[in-house]
């Protein structure tokens, strides 16, 4: 994602215009993408770790772009199932977890190709605020967990002229019904996460179902 307000998020997002696969190959030179600086790469780990189980786990990443997160997440021992839209991303996702215990497939991020399989977590990043139904999404993510699960949504509300998003009160909202405990976690003043300060409302939700 970028700092001056415009959202840059997955393949899996319906940006009209927008060639993902030709965008793979520099989709990582955001900070947030990449995680290339030290620092924000600790500041997404340290997250990551409040938000996923402490014990190993399989973590469904859904949009998960060139595997950044999936990366984190492995290396705190989980095993991660990645889907994005975008063939070239999930190549450039495989070649990151080379070696790992770690699988990526391509397709959409609301109906992810997992077949029965199912989940501890679910997480998604910058992907729900764009989908024409984030209520139905949910409600078939929340289905992919196993009991006990959650749901780790990163998402926000970008621009002021004429912002785009989904503000943390309407997501916490549609999950009423269909998870149990929900926790909000601002992102916004931590400028680690992003490479620099942002002004926009940024935040992640952890949803436990049962």
């Amino acid at each position: 994602m970028t700092n001056d307000g415009e959202p840059v998020t997955s393949a899996n997002t319906p940006c009209p215009g927008v060639d993902w696969d030709a965008r793979a190959a520099s989709f990582d030179a955001e900070p947030d993408h990449g995680l290339r600086d030290p620092g924000v790469r600790r500041a997404w780990a340290g997250r990551l770790r409040g938000w996923l189980p402490g014990r190993a786990g399989d973590v469904l990443d859904l949009g998960c772009g060139t595997g950044s997160l999936s990366l984190l997440a492995s290396e705190q021992g989980h095993r991660v199932t990645g889907v994005d839209l975008s063939p070239a991303m999930v190549t450039l996702a495989r070649e990151k977890l080379a070696g790992r215990d770690a699988v990526f497939l391509v397709g959409d991020a609301t109906a992810p190709p997992v077949g029965e399989q199912r989940f501890d977590v679910v997480l998604v990043r910058h992907v729900l605020w764009a989908l024409p139904d984030p209520g139905r999404a949910l409600r078939h993510w929340a289905g992919l967990l196993r009991p006990g699960g959650r749901l780790v949504l990163v998402e926000g509300v970008w621009g002021t002229a004429d912002p785009v998003g989904i503000p943390a009160e309407r997501l916490t909202a549609l999950l009423a019904p269909i998870t149990g405990q929900v926790r909000v976690e601002r992102l916004s003043d931590d400028p680690l996460l992003w490479g620099g300060e942002v002004a926009d409302e940024r935040y992640a939700v952890v949803a436990v179902t049962g």
